[in-house]
């Protein structure tokens, strides 16, 4: 599984790349409003990289729970300037996370390699069209709803299954467009839609998903569902329940691996990794 971009080609085929999760929000659920300065972004850009992070995921728009919209404007003040910034300093990938075109094709053009679009292409039919045209790799999230609501109720007759359809659709549908199928990153959305049941009945199946044919992505990092079974309310202390998923995915044969803390999930991943090959 070869994902070339820009500035790299990452073999995902060899061991499970780490995404390091970089919010230029100020309510992010986890992390927002720490990354005020440029000081401080490039700090934690370079402390991810030190600790193995082959990805930069770079966010404008908290995804949290009943999260407000952010404006065409206000999400590229965010993410163009630390984009830039980044791109400057190091040749790391970088992944926007938007479900906006226009912010998906400044974010390109300032260095960005991949695009992380949590609607699944839902939500601007400008963003299919766009990432054919840059020929860049695509990150296909599922998600029950919209991050306003997405929690209020969400149903499913059969979790596993109703995801694979539906992400195994929007699959034929961008190949169907013109996006290359190895340009195609699948992630089952952990968290978006779904209550702890679902969630567990994903991590549970994480190997089934891979037989859709396109590298797995797992962004499990610090929510609320481990916070629930470990009883840790707050999202820093939810780390290790994290690395401890990280691992178990790294052994379902998840590709790449969305985390907030990435010595944690480097140091899971080695141990993991070393037991499979053993």
């Amino acid at each position: 599984m070869l994902i070339t971009t820009s500035h790299h080609t990452l073999d995902l085929s060899k061991r499970p790349h780490i995404m390091g999760i970089i919010n230029v929000t100020p309510d992010s659920f986890s992390d927002g409003g720490q990354l005020s300065s440029e000081k401080a972004l490039l700090n934690q850009v370079k402390t991810m990289i030190e600790d193995g992070a082959d990805i930069l995921d770079i966010g404008g728009e908290s995804t949290r729970p009943g999260a407000p919209a952010v404006s065409l404007e206000e999400e590229l003040r965010r993410v163009v300037p630390a984009i830039e910034l980044i791109r400057r300093h190091y040749t790391t990938a970088i992944s926007i996370d938007t479900t906006k075109a226009e912010v998906a094709r400044q974010a390109l053009a300032s260095g960005a390699d991949i695009v992380n679009d949590i609607s699944a292409l839902r939500f601007d039919p400008a963003m299919l069209p766009l990432v054919v045209e840059k020929n860049v790799p695509l990150i296909i999230m599922h998600m029950q709803g919209k991050p306003g609501t997405m929690q209020q109720a969400p149903h499913y007759d059969n979790v596993v299954t109703e995801i694979m359809a539906e992400l195994q659709g929007w699959l034929d549908h961008a190949t169907d467009k013109g996006l290359r199928r190895d340009k195609i990153i699948l992630d089952p959305g952990i968290g978006f839609g779904k209550n702890l049941d679902h969630n567990l009945a994903i991590l549970k199946h994480l190997a089934d998903f891979t037989s859709l044919g396109c590298p797995l992505l797992l962004g499990h990092s610090r929510k609320k569902f481990i916070g629930q079974l470990l009883n840790k309310g707050e999202a820093a202390q939810r780390d290790h329940g994290t690395a401890v998923i990280s691992a178990l995915a790294a052994l379902q044969g998840v590709a790449i691996i969305r985390v907030h803390n990435v010595a944690l999930t480097k140091q899971a991943i080695t141990l993991a990794m070393a037991i499979r090959q053993a």
